[in-house]
């Protein structure tokens, strides 16, 4: 089964449309300073970015309520800023600085807001998919209406770990929201050399778990099958698998050439199907704005962004004593 496509306009206003653009934007303009720093040396380690799967996060978190909880595993900074985590925190930790979110001890990899109910990027592949059933019980236990989003990709999803977590949500009707984000490659292996199904999702009929694939390149396409999802889960049903076939532009990693795919793809995929400016034609053909207000809006967003990069050049480094601090044992 292809991807589910949006088939008629959805309902949406223009200031929604606008917001939409305005997150997505603001993603890949913050992904593409953090590559930059990267290249710089300013920042270390690993370094996953979400350069064209902005749709994906920002579709899903349309459809949150407040107190939803979201998971996801190490390509983690696009979940962050569209919960709403402060972009110069998120680019400070990247940099391993004390104004970072997690205190520049989680760097890229490890971030956590209380606040936003973000629980993490987890660096083990698939470990967050039990994790993630881990929040969405204790709501179930709370009888509080919330719903957990537990992000994880198509490589992830061979895990024996993925289908344990799968048999006990099932069992326990848990509100969670298993979402594969399939970027189509994995680490560096193309789905159809490692993966059995052309469509992961239904994997889940084996344990009774409905799901649907959805277009990941569009993100009005992905609030739709979210709102679906998010109402199956809020009523007492139990989970929902959402399967978002996505691409990501760079490789799994900063240090990943990408040589298992061509040059001439990728370009036709952005040329072709980019989330961003696919919202963009939708801002213009409708009137919803004009091409000032575009640039105005990628000019605030920069701003944003050069201001997160700044911070996280001057944030000081941890002090030593943070060495002893958050330690649970």
């Amino acid at each position: 089964m292809a991807a589910r496509k949006s088939t008629k306009k959805p309902n949406v206003s223009a200031e929604e449309l606008t917001k939409y653009y305005r997150d997505m934007l603001l993603i890949r303009r913050f992904e593409e300073k953090a590559g930059q720093l990267y290249g710089m040396g300013l920042i270390g380690g690993f370094c996953h970015l979400y350069i064209g799967q902005e749709a994906v996060v920002v579709g899903l978190e349309a459809a949150a309520e407040e107190g939803d909880k979201r998971i996801t595993s190490y390509r983690d900074h696009g979940h962050m800023l569209a919960c709403g985590m402060d972009p110069s925190g998120v680019m400070a930790e990247l940099t391993g600085r004390a104004g970072g979110l997690s205190k520049g001890k989680g760097g890229s990899m490890h971030m956590f807001s209380k606040e936003k109910h973000f629980y993490g990027g987890h660096g083990i592949v698939g470990a967050q998919v039990p994790l993630g059933a881990g929040l969405a019980f204790a709501d179930k236990y709370k009888d509080n209406g919330r719903v957990t989003f537990t992000y994880f990709g198509d490589g992830a999803a061979n895990q024996g770990q993925v289908y344990e977590t799968f048999n006990m949500a099932a069992i326990w009707d848990l509100p969670v929201i298993f979402v594969i984000e399939n970027n189509q490659y994995a680490m560096g292996t193309a789905q159809a050399r490692s993966t059995s199904t052309p469509d992961i999702y239904t994997r889940g009929q084996a344990f009774g778990i409905p799901g649907e694939a959805v277009d990941g390149m569009d993100v009005l396409a992905v609030k739709e099958a979210s709102e679906r999802a998010t109402a199956h889960c809020r009523s007492g049903k139990g989970p929902y698998i959402l399967e978002v076939k996505t691409y990501r532009y760079r490789g799994h990693s900063m240090s990943d050439p990408a040589k298992y795919r061509t040059r001439e793809e990728v370009q036709k995929m952005r040329s072709e199907r980019d989330p961003i400016e696919q919202v963009r034609d939708l801002l213009l053909t409708g009137k919803h704005a004009t091409e000032e207000d575009l640039k105005a809006i990628d000019k605030e967003i920069k701003e944003v962004v050069n201001q997160s990069a700044e911070f996280a050049r001057t944030s000081p480094e941890p002090a030593l004593e943070e060495l002893w601090t958050d330690i649970y044992a």
